[in-house]
């Protein structure tokens, strides 16, 4: 009978303990946290100088206001903008980049945001291309000394 008391005993104490872990556990997890429409913006192929502002759009899905305290993006070339203010659980929200398309090429940049969210930093990425803007060339009419554009 000893030996039965113990052994329920010592597996009352493991139940308790595995509890407690798990309202713990409970306890911690939630807050706030950042959900995106789409992590990636392909900008496709575009003109050298077009519009070069996107927009990542995110719904605070946790159960805590987010505070997003920074983005930055991984050149100069590459500037996000983000909402100072709390997002308040179920809100949407905004993180708007801007890509300076006066360099023509490939386009794979990164933003990084920094959030008080269950997954506190979150990278985004902006790829594409950018294509060199097309000059119309110039001959010189031999009879003349000004220049034309060749058709």
């Amino acid at each position: 009978m000893k030996k039965l008391s113990a052994v329920l005993g010592i597996f009352l104490f493991f139940a308790v303990a595995v509890n407690a872990q798990e309202s713990s556990n409970a306890e911690t997890a939630g807050g706030a946290e950042m959900t995106f429409d789409s992590e990636v913006i392909d900008y496709g192929t575009i003109a050298q100088n077009a519009d070069g502002v996107r927009t990542f759009k995110f719904t605070n899905t946790g159960n805590a206001p987010l505070i997003i305290s920074n983005a930055k993006g991984s050149c100069g070339c590459t500037v996000p903008t983000w909402p100072k203010q709390p997002i308040n659980p179920g809100e949407k929200g905004e993180i708007k980049v801007k890509y300076a398309t006066n360099r023509p090429g490939p386009i794979n940049k990164s933003v990084t945001v920094s959030s008080n969210a269950s997954t506190p930093t979150k990278v985004l990425r902006i790829k594409g291309n950018v294509l060199v803007k097309e000059t119309t060339p110039v001959m010189k009419d031999e009879n003349s000394l000004s220049p034309k554009a060749v058709n």
